[in-house]
């Protein structure tokens, strides 16, 4: 019988760290401390190895082979030849968040300019549906 779970907490796992500082960034899991914590290490996203938990934690489908208790010399080289940043940045997960970001940082002015291209395309596609529904 199949799990309902596909992630896990695993040595070399990718996580986003979603709290503090750091949010937003991708680190790697390099070891597990207990239920609640683990070490994680960013060498090349700017996340400083140490202890986070679990709860401050989402984790990727992404997974890089790296032996447990890593240094970070070692995650640094694996992160690159793995080209984890490359993967992550090409997930649709990161670029939903990169677009909720944009569009959290408009202006005024930008916010009204989203409006008025949303209502052309609306009404293209209105226009479109009604001619293929004639022909």
């Amino acid at each position: 019988k199949h799990s309902q779970f596909r992630r896990f907490v695993e040595i070399g796992r990718v996580c986003l760290v979603n709290k503090g500082e750091h949010s937003g960034k991708p680190a790697v899991i390099v070891e597990i401390v207990d239920h609640a914590r683990a070490i994680l290490d960013g060498p090349v996203t700017g996340v400083p190895r140490g202890l986070y938990h679990y709860n401050d934690l989402l984790l990727t489908p992404i997974v890089m082979k790296v032996p447990r208790g890593a240094r970070s010399k070692k995650v640094r080289k694996e992160f690159e030849a793995q080209k984890i940043v490359e993967k992550w940045e090409a997930s649709s997960w990161a670029k939903r968040r990169a677009a909720k970001t944009a569009r959290q940082n408009l202006g005024d002015f930008a916010r009204f300019e989203v409006l008025v291209l949303q209502k052309r395309r609306r009404n293209l596609v209105r226009k479109a549906v009604s001619k293929a529904k004639a022909a």
